[in-house]
């Protein structure tokens, strides 16, 4: 009996031991997992878009594009009705004459008072000095200070008087020049080079401040937005290449950079409690494509198309083979 319980041991011994040992040979053997050099997302490429707008209500006379055209910075959109604004500008331009002839008048009207009072301030003088010699009596003295301080009085007044006209002449060449910043805003031009998207008014119809004339995107600043998980977007740097695969070509790859991470997850709640609900957080991820191979392929550039976007997480890491070669940098010639 003594002996089968030996066995009994031993034998449960050997198996530990065997337990034992294959998880060391596991733990020392084994390789490590090695973290993903890139990660890859769907996206659609998008553009900036630009609103062109009325800056004051009116009537829109013409619309100098259609939608799909090309436009360059400063070119000429649409223009709003400007009649209003002409004949309060020739208002405007008048009063500035006329305040001006006020201050003309004014400014006479100073030097008039002005000799007047030099001629009360003389008259003063004479009479204290004939009073003093007992020829004139006290009262022709406090009639000419009386008259001295009268005449005082209106210089200030014509001094005041020169002032506001001074200072209406500034506010009618002000209102003048708002005036003629509404005419200029009533011609509205393209903020940006681009290519228009809707053109969402027509001439002939009456718009309110801030009505939409025409939507333009900006295609200088073109990109693919996609989602990484939390693990990725950890690993994603700002300025880290990228290459975009469009499903109409497969065949190549667009170059492009990473431009912006979202600081904030996506699809799932703020605040969460297990490591496997923080794995399912997704970041925006934006990927820019460079705006010199946007000028080169401008008349390519199309908004909306899906594709997927490749990132680079290791900046030492190769591009796998399977990745098409990249577009050339220059429209190829005829």
């Amino acid at each position: 009996m003594p002996s089968k319980q030996v066995n009994k041991w031993l034998l449960t011994a050997l198996l530990l031991a065997c337990i034992g040992g294959g998880i060391f040979a596991w733990r020392a053997f084994r390789k490590p997992v090695q973290a993903a050099a890139f990660a890859s997302g769907n996206g659609r490429i998008e553009a900036t878009e630009v609103s062109v707008s009325t800056k004051l209500a009116g009537r829109l006379v013409s619309v100098r594009v259609k939608e799909g055209d090309d436009v360059a910075e400063g070119q000429v959109l649409a223009r709003m009705d400007t009649k209003v604004l002409q004949a309060d500008l020739r208002e405007a331009e008048a009063a500035i004459a006329q305040r001006r002839n006020e201050i003309a008048v004014a400014e006479a009207l100073v030097a008039q008072r002005g000799s007047q009072l030099s001629l009360s301030v003389k008259e003063l003088k004479r009479s204290r000095e004939l009073s003093a010699g007992g020829f004139v009596p006290d009262q022709k003295v406090d009639v000419d200070l009386t008259a001295t301080r009268t005449d005082a009085a209106q210089v200030n007044a014509a001094r005041a008087q020169l002032q506001a006209a001074r200072a209406a002449v500034e506010a009618a060449t002000a209102r003048a020049e708002m005036i003629r910043a509404d005419l200029q805003d009533a011609t509205l031009t393209a903020p940006t080079g681009g290519r228009v998207l809707y053109r969402l008014a027509e001439p002939g119809e009456v718009l309110a401040a801030g009505g939409q004339v025409v939507t333009l995107l900006d295609l200088s600043d073109v990109y693919m937005t996609i989602f990484l998980p939390t693990e990725q977007a950890g690993q994603v740097a700002l300025g880290a290449e990228a290459r975009i695969v469009l499903d109409v070509r497969p065949d190549l790859s667009i170059p492009a950079q990473v431009s912006f991470v979202s600081p904030e997850a996506q699809f799932t709640p703020k605040a969460v409690e297990t490591r496997t609900e923080r794995e399912k957080l997704m970041f925006r991820v934006k990927v820019r494509i460079p705006e010199a191979l946007l000028k080169a392929h401008a008349k390519q550039v199309k908004t909306g198309l899906p594709g997927v976007a490749h990132v680079r997480l290791d900046p030492d890491a190769p591009w796998p083979p399977d990745i098409p070669p990249l577009i050339p940098d220059k429209k190829p010639g005829p």
